[in-house]
């Protein structure tokens, strides 16, 4: 009879139509096909209510239990504020889902628990009498002091705060889970320097991308305007790293391509356009499309994908997914981090105004040629899903 496990997500892993849910739906896929799987999540989309019958094909019971937006999550934080109790904790606590899990431990329900993000770990850091693994899958604590050193007044403190709480949490959670894993060995290396007591309990399992999905041999209709040169970014668009990589490349990079490419344009692709991005639409040959059904289309017919992330911890799946479909890329090193190939050959990394420029600008000049086809051999030698996942075989029980 095959092992029970127990899967936490702090949001429900599917659709897979954002980072943090496209490495959760992999997984939870992976496990069960090995594993009699239960799953508890947390939903604040209403709309992903309507994915819980696919969810419930291949787990043997889902609970998913609405949160609410960022607006109820911000405030749920707020109340349950505690002295050294990271911000995040109380905004991804659910009294219902707690009390699902504890009934389960009770019952010896499970054999093995995968929890998904370091906020997930609260729900089974007692004595769960369980072999348990979290995926922390980034340092997120090194987030929120990215976040901290960038701001002033009360938010700087408010970041430093969840900085040096949430770090208190991963180390806690570290020495109680059996393993602890992270999506690449740079991310792993990291946190066992900010948390040495670690050493021997803490692994990776990297990102990969559906190269059946991303596929460049698969027609896709053009949602340019005949004519330009596209330029595009995908991400979720509230998403502050998201954010200020868009501002920035549209203010202070995309003039100065038009200036030599007017036929130049640059395309934000992404759901929940924070205000700061919507405002962009209103510069020279900016676009912002908010949600859209498929990515695809946006980045098969692009002239080059851009991520000029300042602030970003591990690997990026929109730099993952153009690669996929053997688009030109350029990334800047924050975002090329853990991508397994070589700049210069699979893709560009360039870091501030003048090397971004002359990148893309050596793109839509064509003197990169086959970067594109290049790109997608080193995700499909590096990337794919089964043999990264293959990683995470060896780290459950049996």
């Amino acid at each position: 009879m095959p092992c029970r496990l127990l899967f936490l997500a702090h949001r429900i892993p599917y659709p897979p139509d954002k980072g943090e849910k496209i490495r959760a739906w992999h997984m939870l896929d992976h496990v069960a096909k090995r594993y009699v799987v239960d799953l508890g999540c947390l939903v604040d989309d209403p709309r992903d209510l309507a994915h819980l019958p696919r969810l419930g094909q291949i787990c043997a019971e889902v609970q998913a239990f609405a949160v609410g937006g960022s607006v109820r999550g911000a405030l749920r934080a707020l109340l349950r504020a505690r002295p050294g109790v990271p911000l995040s904790q109380g905004w991804f606590h659910h009294p219902k889902l707690a009390a699902w899990v504890e009934a389960g431990l009770r019952q010896r329900r499970w054999d093995a628990a995968l929890v998904y993000s370091s906020s997930m770990a609260p729900y089974l850091m007692g004595d769960a009498r369980l072999f348990r693994v979290l995926d922390m899958v980034d340092v997120d604590s090194t987030k929120w002091a990215a976040y901290a050193a960038g701001a002033r007044g009360v938010m700087r403190r408010v970041w430093q705060r969840e900085a040096r709480t949430l770090l208190a949490l991963e180390r806690r959670a570290a020495a109680t889970f059996e393993r602890t894993l992270f999506v690449s060995e740079q991310e792993a290396r990291h946190f066992l320097d900010l948390c040495p007591e670690a050493a021997g309990r803490v692994d990776w399992v990297e990102n990969g991308v559906d190269l059946a999905r991303f596929d460049p041999t698969v027609p896709q209709p053009n949602p340019f305007p005949q004519g330009t040169l596209p330029i595009v970014f995908t991400g979720t668009m509230n998403y502050r790293p998201n954010v200020e990589a868009v501002v920035w490349f549209a203010e202070q990079v995309l003039p100065r391509i038009r200036a030599r490419f007017p036929a130049a344009g640059f395309w934000i692709v992404g759901a929940n356009p924070a205000p700061p991005v919507r405002a962009l639409a209103r510069l020279p040959g900016v676009s912002v499309t908010g949600s859209v059904p498929d990515v695809r289309p946006f980045l098969a017919h692009a002239a080059a994908a851009v991520a000029p992330l300042f602030i970003a911890r591990g690997i990026q799946n929109k730099v993952l997914e153009a690669m996929a479909m053997a688009r030109p890329v350029v990334a800047s090193p924050q975002a090329f981090e853990g991508v397994r190939a070589v700049p210069g050959r699979d893709l560009l990394v360039a870091e501030g105004v003048e090397p971004t420029l002359q990148a893309v600008c050596a793109v839509l000049e064509g003197r990169h040629p086959g970067l594109g086809e290049r790109a997608r051999a080193a995700v499909r030698e590096g990337h794919d899903w089964s043999a990264t996942l293959a990683r995470l075989d060896s780290l459950l029980p049996v």
